[in-house]
């Protein structure tokens, strides 16, 4: 049938429909666009839709969206905690702390993970078990200040108290941690203790009093595994407890410091210093170890039991089987003279026998020292021990003849603090913060002093040039090198100025020694004229 509409394409009014319903034109043969458009009308009888639920989680699914997202929540928590090696029903008590805080809802998002790492945190802590804040950040992977807003925010909202930091359930972990891979057990357990000891030493010591405990432990944990003959770094060390390398290395040598500081009570104590100390730290530990399990009053005895027994001591060294040639340092070889029998031909004598020998002082600083070059030039460690040693006149090993740590006293284990401060190591430690400010005390007393000079010498010549100019100056210059030239010495400093300053304006002295100097500027000398 043709229609009278034209064509599209050519313009003839030739269109006729095909057996699809479509126009087409006869003349041409375009087909025709939109010919066969059937409009509905849509109502109570007209087509109906598909309708979607709301809420789906999509194609062939039968969750609605809170229930895949606690699904997901969960997911996330299972995965997390198994980072920090949780066990069941410690991840059950995170998954209730969460479910407490957001409650019932949990949540999605990038604050979600910090949640979860906040809450083990505080489930940790509140066993009293270690857990450090820089840890759950890395495994996390979110920013430590933010992680401890969200610790303060969950246990203000829980209501809790969490108990102090356990530094030596710290270092346990850290043990564990770092020497996964050695397979002498007795050695880590030796290890473990001599940490455990160092460690609550240390806080005897006031060392980790205001500071970060992670870096002590790093501290001890380098200087027991040195004592051991363990390879290890301290930058690795740091690194594996994600701790800042500067910090654990001035902790480190306040470790040494104070070392060096219990060995002063020792016969060669004027000796050891902060270079030498680990050679001589099995005669430190020992004195420690007994001087705690002793009572106090007790000095003498424990320092007559550091060390060797003097018959093996003397004996083993005068012995012929042990080459000790005094002769090379110019004084003749007189082994022979304190060769010491008893009455039934023994090898050794008794104490007794050996108080009877005169020996000169000469004789015995040249056997200390000439075991302190044995102990220098041989290598003690086990690997190679043997193997270095010689056949005939071999070196005397002090380390070898003994068992110098026995592991006895109280504190190789964890104890209370107040039991820790009642132990006596050697060492009465003020803490470090007290004295750097009794020392900045001193310093701006010093100055003080110096610009009072200053200044009566400027108001009073008669009686300034009578005083002494020496003190006058502050800080000399400092010789940098021997090829460049003296610098110009340097008189007064900021510092100097300033208390100048607060002096002409009658601040009172016990003011400044405390060092505000910014208020104390803003109090008399910017403001003076408004008070």
């Amino acid at each position: 049938m043709a229609s009278s509409r034209p064509c599209s394409s050519c313009g003839e009014r030739s269109l006729a429909d095909d057996d699809d319903g479509n126009s087409f034109c006869a003349s041409c043969g375009a087909v025709q666009d939109f010919d066969n458009f059937q409009h509905s009308l849509g109502g109570i009888s007209g087509p109906t839709g598909t309708f979607v639920h709301t809420g789906t989680a999509g194609s062939g699914s039968t969750f609605n969206y809170k229930e895949t997202k606690i699904y997901h929540a969960k997911q996330n928590i299972e995965r997390i905690t198994s980072l920090f090696d949780f066990s069941p029903s410690k991840k059950e008590e995170v998954r209730v702390m969460v479910e407490t805080v957001t409650e019932g809802e949990y949540g999605q998002g990038d604050w979600f993970p910090v949640l979860i790492g906040a809450c083990a945190y505080v489930v940790m802590r509140r066993d009293n078990k270690s857990l450090a804040l820089v840890e759950v950040g890395d495994k996390v992977g979110c920013d430590v200040h933010e992680l401890g807003r969200m610790v303060s925010r969950v246990v203000q909202f829980m209501r809790l108290k969490l108990p102090e930091f356990d530094i030596v359930d710290s270092f346990q972990r850290a043990v564990q941690t770092c020497f996964v891979s050695l397979d002498n057990v007795d050695k880590v357990g030796r290890m473990l203790k001599q940490g455990i000891f160092l460690v609550q030493c240390m806080v005897q010591w006031y060392l980790t009093t205001g500071r970060r405990p992670l870096p002590v432990v790093v501290a001890v944990l380098v200087f027991v595994a040195q004592l051991n003959a363990v390879d290890v770094r301290i930058e690795d060390v740091a690194m594996e407890l994600h701790v800042a390398v500067v910090t654990c290395k001035l902790r480190y040598k306040e470790l040494l410091e104070s070392l060096v500081k219990v060995a002063q009570v020792l016969p060669w104590g004027k000796d050891i210093t902060v270079k030498n100390i680990v050679k001589n730290a099995p005669f430190v530990l020992e004195y420690m170890e007994l001087k705690s399990m002793s009572k106090r009053g007790e000095k003498r005895k424990v320092v007559d039991h550091v060390g060797f027994d003097m018959d093996d001591l003397v004996g083993s060294c005068l012995s012929e089987e042990t080459e000790y040639r005094l002769d090379n340092h110019g004084v003749e070889n007189d082994s022979q003279y304190f060769k010491v029998q008893d009455k039934r031909s023994s090898p050794r004598g008794t104490r007794d026998d050996l108080e009877m020998l005169k020996i000169s002082h000469e004789c015995l600083s040249m056997m200390y020292s000439e075991c302190s070059n044995e102990i220098s030039n041989t290598n003690y460690l086990e690997e190679g021990g043997c193997k270095n040693r010689r056949k005939k006149g071999r070196g005397f090993d002090l380390l070898d003849c003994r068992e110098w740590w026995k592991g006895k006293s109280e504190l190789s284990r964890k104890l209370l603090l107040r039991e820790i401060l009642e132990k006596d190591v050697g060492l009465v430690a003020m803490p470090p913060s007290f004295v750097a400010g009794c020392l900045a005390y001193q310093r701006r007393r010093e100055k003080i002093k110096a610009a009072k000079l200053r200044i009566n010498k400027i108001m009073g010549p008669q009686n300034g040039d009578s005083g002494d100019n020496g003190n006058l100056c502050i800080s000399d210059g400092v010789n940098v090198g021997k090829k460049r030239r003296r610098r110009m010495k340097v008189y007064v400093d900021w510092e100097d100025l300033i208390i100048e300053t607060l002096l002409l304006h009658q601040v009172h002295e016990e003011e400044i020694e405390k060092g505000h100097y910014n208020t104390l500027l803003d109090l008399y000398v910017f403001n003076s004229g408004s008070m």
